[in-house]
């Protein structure tokens, strides 16, 4: 007679959970069972048996149909129903002959399905096959586990080279302007804080926070004399200056990674206004995208809390009454009224990240 040992893939001895009302046939079982080298525990009922499934975790259950209290048709569903216990092989064992019984047993989720009184070697031929169809199953599982951990290192690994290559183009902007450095780390965190004040998923949350930072990576194509120039700029000098946008966007086209793509969209765009003021193309409205119309007013926050040769740096304060009122040069009607209200309701968080400006990290 062939032995069930070594049915699993490591070296373990298969185990089988037995349960049945009468104690003579769980003794019958438990006898059979052992014999072939299998390790078995028992229960009386079916409401033991699904406490004990929890901590012997068998690799086959025979469960007898007709029991008091909780039927074996009830403790089917209730293992084929959890996460837990659905791959679990089930044989139910009972008296009832008729086709209805099996049909009724099959369709609640169990495997197979034996008569008393139990022939040996039908239980023999049974239990063996659904063990090596438990052991083919968790091969298939763990395979797949493994499928999926590979995928997700590809992934990260692939995620890190997006995200390298969006510090070079960084650190190249940092190099020709020092004001630039806190700037763009400041910049991720506050347009992460609107996106999320906004109600956008994590993935765009996320993309956003990488993406922010390239807004000003056309300057890497801006003449030092007029980049670094501490006066005003002249009207040329202006039209220059105001080409980062495109020299941005160029330097962004035509990218596979979504953190470049949603680059691309915030250099090109971040100079646009929801009333059709900006530059360098004068959209209006939703035509500007969303990453833009955020990275926007970030900008802008940033911009008013910041010194430059041309004004002092504001206060927080004075920073929201601009942004939200006007002062002429800047307009409530320049930002996406959606993304007001989330600075509106999140200006603390604004002040705190500039505040503490040297404590965040890209």
């Amino acid at each position: 007679m062939t032995s069930f040992v070594g049915t699993l893939a490591d070296d373990t001895r298969s185990r089988v959970l037995v349960v049945d009302d009468d104690a003579q046939t769980r003794h019958l079982l438990e006898v059979l069972l052992q014999s072939e080298g299998l390790e078995t525990v028992l229960a009386e009922n079916g409401q033991q048996a699904l406490e004990i499934v929890k901590t012997f975790k068998p690799h086959l259950i025979l469960l007898d149909l007709m029991m008091p209290g909780m039927t074996g048709f009830e403790v089917v569903k209730k293992l084929k129903r959890d996460s837990d216990t659905r791959s679990i092989p089930i044989i139910l064992v009972s008296a009832l002959e008729d086709r209805a019984s099996r049909l009724q047993g099959l369709k609640a989720g169990a495997e197979e399905f034996l008569t008393k009184p139990i022939d040996h070697t039908d239980l023999q031929i049974r239990v063996r096959n659904l063990l090596q169809l438990k052991k083919f199953n968790d091969f298939l599982e763990s395979h797949n586990q493994i499928l999926e951990t590979k995928v997700q290192e590809r992934t990260n690994a692939l995620r890190e080279s997006f995200v390298e290559s969006i510090f070079t183009l960084i650190r190249a902007a940092e190099f020709r302007d020092d004001e630039t450095g806190e700037h763009v780390k400041r910049i991720s965190h506050y347009s992460q804080e609107l996106a999320k004040q906004m109600g956008l998923d994590k993935e765009f949350c996320d993309l956003i926070f990488y993406a922010s930072p390239m807004h000003d990576i056309g300057k890497i194509g801006i003449p030092d004399h007029i980049l670094l120039k501490t006066g005003s700029l002249e009207l040329a000098e202006w039209t220059i200056m105001k080409s980062h946008t495109t020299i941005g966007a160029k330097i962004l086209a035509n990218n596979s990674s979504p953190f470049l793509k949603m680059g691309y969209d915030i250099a090109l765009g971040h100079h646009e206004r929801w009333d059709g003021s900006g530059y360098p193309d004068g959209l209006r409205g939703e035509a500007i995208p969303l990453p833009a119309r955020i990275m926007q007013l970030a900008d802008v926050y940033d911009a008013l809390r910041s010194k430059r040769p041309y004004k002092p740096a504001f206060e927080h304060e004075k920073t929201i009454d601009i942004i939200l009122n006007g002062d002429g040069r800047t307009l409530n009607s320049h930002f996406d009224p959606a993304v007001l209200e989330a600075f509106h309701r999140r200006a603390d968080t604004m002040e705190e990240i500039f505040a503490g400006s040297g404590e965040h990290a890209l």
